[in-house]
Parts: structure tokens; sequence; C-alpha cells
């Protein structure tokens, strides 16, 4: 291991240049798992058996978060040293326990900041609290070493705040890791950690999971711990993990749902195994507002769809339930959302907001919602709704268990492409064409997952979207290992890995 004075870098952004090696794991026992990358459930196997101490796995995570965030930018703000010196009293309780954890810079983790890939939040002390969440992602074990990457606050599909600079694609460095959780699929998919918290407002579990090559699974509106208040179609956030492992994502998944008595949803707990009934598939191939994906998308969607059909399923081609105008009436909510950021960003700074504090487009955003003629947010929420409305229909009508349709519109982008400072028409017009799979199912409050199934002829990831009628999770989670089984993705590194 590097031996550095860690303490430094502590709740700060990291511009470190260190190298390190990285001491090999044992392979977990799924097929297709390469020699030194084990998943977070053999890391906590591995602990709990005293062949490796939780010391020695957040000391390896820490060697490679400073080797590799020079070339990749996925941290900005490391917590070292007292990730190691948890580690050092042993891996506690947990079925976790001792493994090595990331927390999305959108969210509070006692003691480091919460800029949320912003200027405007810098000024801000570290965090005195955190939420029901990150409680139950430690008492699940998971020890924090650090805050991932994002952008301003989470409203682009790419992660390249100004105020921290792009976090890049560990297969190809010179193209987007996705967003809003690009830099915690780039520390999972490079192997700094074998999973990572992410949040989804309109695919931002699912878009990273696309672009780096990872499984990630966006849970139903509600379902998480410290959610109950999350009912109406406004409240689109939703919190799990990215990992490479689908066992990893349904074991978190089982710890930190809601399983209270007055949950929203009854508790799925623990999926272990894969499907054991076929399925009718709804294929879904245009996006949301009517644009046909781009020719590697569409073949990979094709070879997704084989897939389906080799393993028994049925497989039959539809079209969206809701009109095109849904893209722009989502729109609309989103940029609600930033005018009200950016008011209350003004109101604290005694100035109106400009690009010292917030970046073009979220100033777009919030001069796009300014700008809408009387009533025009009452009509769209309304069409929201019956969009909404339309998707249980939609299923039972057809009898579909499942909706595949490609997570994006293309592979993943150059860097800038869909960037803070592209100009905000082009930007909005960029953005309907390539985020045009995954709103639905946030304003609806489905599940989906992103399933790394292809990749490009230039070695470029691109998942295969899976959704389910609310609180469907488990149907998800058992064809997830069904696919893992048929067609292994975990064999494949990026260029860029520890």
């Amino acid at each position: 291991m590097v031996q550095l004075t860690r303490r430094a870098f502590a709740g700060a952004p990291l511009a470190l240049t260190a190298c390190a090696t990285v001491p090999a794991g044992r392979a977990p026992a799924a097929a297709g798992w390469p020699k030194g990358w084990p998943d977070a459930t053999e890391t906590a196997a591995a602990i709990r058996r005293g062949e490796l101490t939780a010391q020695q796995a957040v000391g390896a995570a820490v060697d490679r978060a400073l080797a590799l965030q020079p070339k990749l930018n996925f941290l900005v703000a490391s917590d070292f040293d007292r990730a190691l010196a948890r580690a050092a009293t042993g891996p506690g309780a947990g079925p976790f326990a001792g493994v090595p954890f990331l927390i999305k810079d959108l969210d509070d983790y006692r003691g480091l900041p919460t800029r949320s890939g912003s200027f405007s939040q810098l000024p801000l002390p570290p965090a005195k609290g955190q939420g029901p969440l990150v409680d139950a992602f430690e008492r699940a074990g998971a020890v924090v070493v650090g805050k991932s990457a994002t952008p301003e606050y989470g409203f682009l599909p790419t992660t390249e705040p100004n105020v921290f600079g792009p976090t890049r694609n560990p297969w190809d460095p010179g193209r987007s890791s996705g967003g809003s959780s690009g830099g915690a699929a780039v520390a999972v998919a490079a192997g700094v950690v074998p999973f990572a918290h992410a949040s989804d407002g309109g695919g931002s579990i699912r878009i990273p999971a696309s672009c780096c090559g990872l499984f990630g699974l966006k849970p139903s509106r509600g379902r998480m711990v410290g959610t109950r208040g999350e009912t109406k179609i406004s409240d689109l956030s939703v919190d799990h993990v990215l990992t490479r492992s689908v066992r990893d994502s349904a074991a978190m998944f089982a710890l930190t749902e809601d399983q209270g008595p007055d949950a929203q949803h009854p508790p799925v707990g623990l999926v272990s195994g894969p499907l054991r009934r076929k399925l009718r598939v709804g294929l879904v191939m245009d996006g949301m507002a009517g644009k046909a994906p781009s020719p590697e998308v569409r073949a990979a969607t094709e070879r997704s769809a084989k897939l389906m059909e080799s393993l028994g399923h049925t497989v039959v081609e539809t079209r969206w339930p809701m009109g095109q105008e849904f893209i722009n009436d989502f729109l609309l909510l989103w940029s609600s959302g930033a005018a009200q950021l950016a008011a209350a960003i003004g109101k604290a700074a005694g100035r109106k907001p400009d690009t010292t504090l917030l970046e073009p487009f979220s100033l777009g955003m919030a001069e796009m919602y300014a700008k809408a003629p009387p009533g025009a947010f009452q009509a769209a929420m309304e069409r929201l709704h019956a969009a909404a409305m339309a998707y249980d229909p939609w299923f039972v009508g057809n009898g579909f268990d499942v909706i595949l349709s490609p997570v994006l519109s293309a592979p993943p982008p150059p860097l800038g492409w869909v960037g803070p400072n592209v100009a905000f028409d082009t930007l909005v017009e960029r953005l309907i064409e390539y985020v045009g799979y995954t709103t639905y199912h946030n304003v609806v409050g489905a599940p989906a997952m992103s399933v790394p199934l292809n990749w490009t002829d230039a070695g470029l990831p691109v998942g295969t979207q899976f959704a389910a009628r609310v609180g469907h999770e488990a149907l998800l989670f058992q064809l997830a290992y069904q696919l893992e089984a048929a067609q292994p993705w975990a064999q494949r590194l990026p260029t860029v890995h520890a």
C-alpha cells in the first residue's frame, strides 16, 4: 500500500498523483468474475472468514482512490482517515461489515461538506447530520471513504460540474460517465470500491450504469427508508446503489428498504435467485419524444430482445402510452426545481444568482420556468398525472410483465456534448433526444433497471433498460439474475482500472 498523509485531503476536492499496487482479492464464486475484482458480497465474506481484515479492505480502496483520482476525477471529498480508523477497530456488525463505500455528494454525510457539484455550496460547513438512508448504509456495515462527484444539483445526465471538472469514463476517459451518479459509477466500474450510493430523479442511476457497464436498479417511489412522505408525481428522486453484481444490489436493497408496519409497499426482502417463469415483454425502441436511437443502440437493444427470447420469454413490440408532449412537460417540472433552488440561493447570497453561483444550464432552467405562460405548469402537471395513470393499464391491457427499451439513445458521448456550458437551447434539444427512455418511470414511481448486456465495437458499454409495475422490484431482480447468468458481464474490465 502507498503510505501517505491522507488527512490533508479529508473534506477537500482531490487532486492527487499517487500510484498504488492493489493487493489481489479473493475472486467471488459467481462465474465470470476476474481474479482480484471481488464484489461487495465476496469482500464481506472474505472479512468474515478472516482472509482479509476490514483495515486491509479499506486501505486498499484508499490506495486505489489515490491512484485513479487524477485520471478519472470521481471523488469530491475524501474521508480516508476516519474510514481507516473505523476499520482499525474491526469490521463491526452488518452483512457488509468492513466493505468500502461512497456517498453521492447530493446527500449529507456527517463530518463532510455537501457541495452538490455547485459553487453555491462551497461556503457551507461540513454536515452535522445525515439522513436515515445513510444511517442504514452504515448499519449494513459499509465504511464510507468519501463522497462521489455529481453534476450541479443532479440536473444533467453527465458529471461535468464547473466547480470540480469532468468525471471521466474509465472505458474511454474522453467520454461522459453519465449522471447524475457519475462519480459513483466510475469508482465502481474502475474497481475503487465494489459498490456506491446513487440516486435517480430522471435516470441518474440507470444512465451512469449504462455508460459505465454496471448494474443499476431504480426502486419504486416510497420504497426505501425515510421516504414515507414521498407520494406525489413531483417526488421524482429515489436512492439505491450502483454495483457490478446483481447480488450486491439485491442485498443492499433488502437492508435499506422500508420494512416498517406503515411502509408504502410490502417489503421485498432478499431476492437471491433467478426467474423461474416465462415473461411477456413489451419492446419499446423509440424514445418518449418519438426519436429513434442510434444504430448502435438499436442493434444492442435488438440483441437483448433476442437474448430474452432465447430464455423462453415472449417479446412483443409496443409504444409508450403517453403523448410526445410528455418530455416537455417533464422538463417544465424539472425546471421548477431549478427555479426554486435559484430563488433560495439568491436569497441567501443577497443578490440574483449568476454564473459565479450557478451554472448556465441551471440558470437557463430557472429562466425557462419563469417565462412559462400562466397556467402552463398546472397544465403540464395534469398531463404528467394522466401519463402516470396510463402506466398500469398499459401493462395490464397488453399482459406485459416488463418493458424492455434502451436506457439512452446513444453510447456515452464525448465530454462536453451535454455539459453545462452548451448553449441552453442546443442543450435542451440534445437532452430530449439523448435522455428519451428513463424519465417516465420517475413520474410513475415505478422500478426500472439498466443491465450491462452490450458493448459497441469501440468497446463502449450500452445498457438495456427493463421496467416493471410499481412495487415489482423482486421480478426485476430475478430477471437480472437470469440475465447475469446467461450473459455475464463482470469479466469485462475498462481501459482504466485498479
